[in-house]
């Protein structure tokens, strides 16, 4: 390893972002997104493929994503900056229209993710107001995030702990609801064991990789965490304990939760149902009133996905952002707001686009169009992730040997081997089986087309973070 003496560690230059986030901070801000909204809406997708045995799935797609965090842990403590993949392909690779490539993958990721949320958020309100049009609320949400970010990145963060207090509190329901069940006798622990291959998938194998890839949305979020690396405080330190930590807890509470909801509903009852949890808790297992129990939830589950939002908004920015710096995207989205400190260009900018995404898949839904919005936005997340992780594992092993010091994270060689073989294999599985999301996603990465034209004749080489007017508005 390379003697720190001699090194120019990134942390030590100035950044325009402000370092507020504590490790403690950073942990809570990883598990919110990682244990976000995911469990909460697409349990009942995993449970169908799999059968009671779905807890599999989750366990094998979280130890897959947890090998993916560490490839990215050993990165954000060689190079704390914010761009997160992007960053690290342009290191590894000094391709600029690879880095675009993955830039703008990322980004309408990060997108989809949103309006998949946000589409989410608004089925999950009309269970309490059914007044307003999903569209109008789904587009009042997003816009409101974009406040939140605007104000601050503490502030933001803050609100996301506290709402990762809230959603973890409704996966305890569940778990304490299949303990008292267990307590009382009446669970079968044999349908832990049973893999559906009656339905679409002939073998035990298929099915389950079914179960992973319909699950791995909820996996994903850790990637959001190395994106606010130069708003944190001594990132060496945080990243590595906060980001691989809070992807262990929340596997397991994932598993737990499996578990607890296979073996206190039918298989059946979770498969066919839209918020699968909530049927957990509408069993009245609990001796609480059903529909009081019911409506507790629905807001804890507004909460989970409200949280999982946030953090997806306060990404694209940044990414947008950090590669300004690079001279990947046109340097206006490298202003920084003077009082607020925040990126409020990007932000714009994202926000926008997240509400035509909306807009133009409510048209498509309501021509006719044949689609589940909230799944189909799922799996464009789920298949452009997957491509980024198998890239980012691959330029982590690249850079292995340079800009190091002896502050770095290691993450283990054979380990981020097994991580890349299954990122690609869960992504061969999730095209195979829905061909179909790649014309959502190619769609979506031709917004990208307006920036790289936009960058390539019209911006300015070397402007980046050497920008004189950085900070003006």
């Amino acid at each position: 390893m390379a003697d720190s003496a001699t090194i120019s560690r990134p942390d030590q230059e100035d950044s325009e972002l402000k370092r507020s986030i504590t490790g403690r901070l950073l942990f809570f801000y990883t598990l919110g997104d990682v244990l976000g909204s995911g469990i909460y809406v697409l349990i009942g997708l995993v449970a169908a493929a799999v059968g009671g045995a779905f807890w599999i799935a989750f366990a094998l797609g979280v130890t897959v994503a947890a090998i993916t965090g560490a490839a990215y842990a050993e990165l954000v403590t060689k190079y704390p900056q914010a761009a997160g993949a992007s960053l690290y392909v342009n290191k590894a690779f000094g391709n600029r229209p690879l880095t675009f490539l993955i830039t703008v993958s990322f980004l309408a990721a990060s997108m989809a993710a949103s309006g998949s949320l946000a589409t989410g958020f608004a089925s999950y309100f009309a269970e309490l107001w059914s007044g307003p049009p999903a569209l109008l609320v789904s587009l009042v949400f997003v816009a409101l995030l974009v406040v939140v970010n605007y104000i601050g990145i503490t502030e933001s963060v803050v609100i996301n702990m506290l709402m990762t207090f809230v959603e973890a509190a409704g996966l305890v329901i569940v778990m304490i609801i299949g303990i008292v069940y267990i307590a009382q006798g009446n669970a079968d622990f044999g349908v832990l064991t049973q893999i559906d291959t009656g339905g679409d998938y002939s073998s035990p194998a298929l099915a389950v990789l079914a179960g992973i890839s319909f699950s791995f949305f909820a996996m994903t979020g850790f990637e959001n965490t190395v994106n606010v690396a130069e708003e944190t405080i001594e990132p060496y330190k945080a990243f590595p304990r906060s980001l691989v930590g809070g992807m262990l807890v929340a596997g397991l509470v994932y598993v737990l939760v499996s578990m607890a909801a296979a073996l206190t509903v039918p298989t059946d009852t979770l498969a066919s149902s839209d918020a699968a949890l909530l049927e957990v808790v509408k069993a009245g297992i609990l001796p609480f009133s059903t529909d009081l129990m019911a409506k507790a939830f629905s807001i804890i589950a507004l909460v989970a996905i409200t949280n999982t939002t946030l953090v997806t908004i306060v990404t694209q920015p940044r990414i947008l952002y950090g590669m300004a710096r690079e001279d990947v995207v046109p340097g206006i989205f490298a202003k920084i707001h003077p009082v607020r400190r925040s990126p409020w260009v990007g932000l714009l900018f994202s926000g926008l686009v997240v509400s035509l995404l909306l807009v133009i898949g409510t048209a498509v839904t309501a021509s006719g169009g044949g689609i589940d919005l909230v799944g189909r936005l799922a799996t464009v997340t789920v298949v452009l992730l997957l491509a980024i992780y198998a890239l980012v594992i691959v330029s982590c092993l690249r850079l292995r040997g340079q800009d190091e010091h002896e502050d770095i994270f290691r993450a283990n060689t054979p380990l981020l081997l097994l991580g890349l073989v299954g990122n690609l294999a869960i992504l061969g599985f999730t095209v195979y089986d829905d061909p179909h999301s790649l014309i959502w996603c190619a769609g979506l990465l031709a917004v990208g087309g307006v920036l790289f034209l936009a960058e390539h004749f019209f911006g300015s080489r070397g402007t980046g973070d050497r920008t004189p007017d950085l900070e003006g508005v």
